[in-house]
């Protein structure tokens, strides 16, 4: 499997697909491989077919989960193994229509205060106020922030796209008394290894896992916190909270880095000021029937 590993992983490169996605397209191909317990390129077309069904009607997959495995083993089997199969052709990904989960501010506000290590609180808190994801923020360079204009400059966010974000006076304050923690000279948000030394020479960023997993055990133990929160909460949140602070859609699309509009009209969904305001409304339309 390692050289056809390789193969696959140089194949994405060259199609220009992000380090996530050549992540969770390589561990499609890794559950095939184990389901089956044969080399991917060992496996029949057959196969393939009872593999889709299995997971779907079986394993229960989410939807979610079902697209990842159907891009991944689909990218695999079509240009790295060069296979021109009609499953390939036919299987169709069901699109997820669930609104994301968002937090309200006094929320936001528990839950980073609850945060022990200085590493992740910050890491969070840019996320929430800049409307960064998880590896954007974890990969940010301290020649990034700019202070003066009061950005923060994002290099190959998803899509290999350039963005610039504006940078809150308080954020950027918290940057600066986190960053004379270790002055590294590179990574804002450095490896701290085992030994939580390690940050003013790390030549690489802190793992994902570790935010995702500090964030996972302190929300869990919040009593007054019921929702299910990831770092990705964060950036869903500052977006509605954007938009109800009457932020222009367009440029919420632009600090997120969307390339449609259409992505970013989700939040526009959940935003309590659209719909307090059509609650308001209603109640006036419905009074003035019933009068």
């Amino acid at each position: 499997m390692s050289n056809l590993r390789e193969r696959m992983l140089h194949d994405m490169q060259l199609h220009g697909y992000a380090n996530r996605t050549q992540e969770v397209y390589l561990w499609s191909v890794k559950k095939l491989q184990q389901y089956f317990q044969l080399s991917p390129d060992q496996i029949s077309e057959e196969q393939l077919r009872d593999y889709f069904i299995y997971r779907k009607n079986v394993s229960k997959w989410a939807p979610g989960t079902m697209k990842i495995a159907y891009s991944g083993i689909k990218f695999f089997f079509t240009y790295t193994l060069n296979r021109d199969w009609t499953i390939l052709k036919l299987i169709k990904a069901k699109n997820e229509s669930k609104l994301p989960t968002v937090l309200s501010i006094h929320e936001v506000k528990i839950i980073l205060g609850a945060i022990k290590s200085p590493a992740c609180r910050t890491c969070l808190t840019v996320i929430y106020s800049c409307g960064l994801r998880l590896n954007e923020a974890l990969h940010l360079q301290v020649s990034d922030v700019d202070g003066q204009r009061k950005l923060i400059h994002v290099q190959l966010g998803k899509g290999a796209k350039d963005r610039y974000v504006p940078l809150p006076d308080s954020t950027l304050e918290i940057l600066r008394d986190y960053y004379k923690t270790h002055r590294n000279q590179k990574y804002l948000f450095p490896k701290t290894g085992h030994s939580g030394k390690e940050s003013p020479v790390a030549t690489t960023c802190m793992a994902p896992q570790t935010v995702q997993g500090t964030l996972r055990a302190t929300a869990k133990n919040l009593p007054t916190i019921t929702k299910r929160v990831t770092p990705h909460t964060f950036r869903h949140s500052y977006a509605t909270h954007l938009l109800e602070a009457g932020v222009n859609i367009r440029l919420v699309q632009q600090y997120l880095g969307h390339s449609s509009l259409t992505s970013t009209m989700v939040y526009a969904h959940i935003t309590k000021v659209g719909h307090h305001d059509a609650h308001r409304k209603i109640n006036r339309l419905i009074k003035g029937v019933f009068k």
